[in-house]
């Protein structure tokens, strides 16, 4: 029997939120963040793990920066206005038809668009795992106190490479060699 707070790769959802090239450029540990996010990206490719890409007002604030939007052709960024990815209507129909119980968030910035999103997933009975190193803020407080916030609001904080070692569970995964190269 699993226990509940380890992620399941067949209940799991990621979702990439607003990693857009303005505020990218401005953010704590940027090289760390971009890294991190690549190389859970890549490896939920290879796990088969669904994503759902979230960009917030991308007139004012650019597109997905070409590292990571280059690792996802295939997935549609959903537009938003508002802070929280829930409540929007193309997100909450996306991950509602998925019907994951099990969602990880990355992406900026760790105290507005994803504390806020952590929260609502929350109340709505999700799971929710955020990886402290594949999310960032423009400052170090600000990044640090939202993952405290979460912690203590009832998500999981813990690392990229925990997360894609908990979504394989053995070595003997097919896929096992492939995803050791990508963490090295």
């Amino acid at each position: 029997m699993r226990h509940p707070n380890l992620l399941r790769r067949d209940d799991t959802l990621l979702v990439i939120v607003d990693i857009q090239t303005k505020l990218l450029n401005v953010m704590f540990e940027r090289e760390r963040l971009i890294s991190n996010c690549s190389k859970l990206i890549q490896a939920a490719k290879l796990l088969e793990i669904p994503m759902v890409m979230t960009e917030q007002y991308p007139e004012g604030m650019g597109p997905t920066d070409s590292a990571i939007l280059g690792l996802l052709p295939e997935v549609k960024a959903i537009i938003k206005m508002s802070f929280s990815c829930c409540g929007v209507g193309d997100f909450d129909q996306k991950i509602e038809s998925l019907g994951k119980k099990q969602i990880m968030l990355i992406g900026i910035e760790s105290h507005i668009c994803v504390l806020q999103t952590v929260h609502d997933l929350l109340h709505q009975g999700y799971f929710v795992y955020v990886p402290y190193d594949a999310v960032s803020s423009r400052k170090e407080g600000d990044y640090k106190n939202a993952l405290e916030r979460m912690r203590q609001a009832g998500a999981v904080i813990g690392s990229v490479e925990s997360a894609i070692f908990e979504m394989m569970r053995t070595a003997e995964m097919p896929v096992f060699r492939q995803i050791s190269r990508i963490i090295k």
